[in-house]
């Protein structure tokens, strides 16, 4: 279940070392914004030693350097053999990038003796030609589990101020949204940069659930715990779907064809919701 992500510099041995206990389903250990060119190969070095040595028990994601970039290559070359869960690309615009990287992976994955595709991807799509090649990204290559709007570099991409309201950013959420779907992928929000904005930060994420995304991204800890209740069941909700399949499985004995809870049939959409809630609320109490 990856219902937060937390990005952390690369560069920060501290930060890295507390990685685990910060709450957060997955954490994106970064080496592209908050590592500056001189530090990119110390940055590489640390976050390759910190995923060998501290054997953390969430997911793990890096986040790599653009393939235009001089730096991409050999965050791959340091990073691919201490077997993350996931490479994050930067600035992806199209499906040739992921496969272009998708094809590096493979041929690292080779020379350390993995097997091919253990390495997932996670496209960061951040600009404009990105957005409208959402689905092709998203549908590229076998390795993409999700994609990940990056809404900050996205609205400099659209000559436009990045706003609290987000209305800016309202036609690329729903965009991604629709491409991870018909893709068959998961898909991640863009942070709440406000860091002292809690509420503000609550009603963002609540509406990037409403719009369909898995989850949320985060730049800082204090933030995790509100994600992670936005994008969890509630009991409510937990308990209605265990209805659900209790009035269907009480309707199948009783030999009925139609199946009504509250005073509402029960079709496959509510069915389908029903078991999305279950297993997310699953997932949660498995720590998965």
């Amino acid at each position: 279940m990856r219902r937060s992500m937390l990005f952390l510099p690369g560069n920060s041995p501290n930060i890295l070392l507390n990685a685990d206990f910060l709450g957060a389903d997955s954490i994106i250990l970064d080496l592209e914004d908050a590592v500056s060119p001189a530090e990119k190969d110390s940055a590489r070095i640390l976050v390759r030693n910190a995923i060998k040595t501290l054997a953390y028990s969430r997911e793990v994601i890096v986040r790599i350097n653009p393939t235009d970039s001089p730096y991409w290559e050999e965050d791959l070359e340091q990073i691919v053999p201490v077997r993350p869960d996931m490479i994050m690309p930067t600035k992806v615009s199209c499906g040739e990038d992921v496969r272009i990287i998708s094809q590096r992976l493979s041929l690292l994955e080779e020379q350390n003796g993995m097997e091919i595709g253990t390495i997932g991807l996670i496209p960061l799509i951040e600009t404009a030609m990105g957005i409208e090649n959402a689905f092709s990204i998203a549908s590229s290559d076998r390795r993409v589990r999700a994609i990940f709007l990056g809404g900050e570099d996205l609205t400099a991409d659209l000559r436009c101020k990045r706003t609290k309201e987000g209305t800016e950013i309202f036609y690329a959420r729903s965009r991604m949204v629709m491409a991870a779907r018909a893709a068959g992928v998961d898909v991640y929000d863009t942070p709440w940069t406000d860091v002292d904005d809690m509420e503000g930060l609550v009603r963002d994420a609540q509406f990037a659930k409403s719009l369909g995304f898995s989850g949320k991204s985060s730049i800082n800890p204090r933030q995790i715990p509100s994600i992670n209740a936005v994008f969890s069941p509630t009991e409510e909700e937990i308990q209605y779907a265990k209805d659900v399949f209790e009035t269907i499985e009480k309707a199948k004995a009783e030999g009925k064809g139609v199946v009504a809870l509250h005073g509402k049939m029960i079709d496959a959409p509510i069915v389908a919701r029903a078991k999305q809630v279950l297993e997310a609320a699953e997932a949660i109490k498995g720590g998965k």
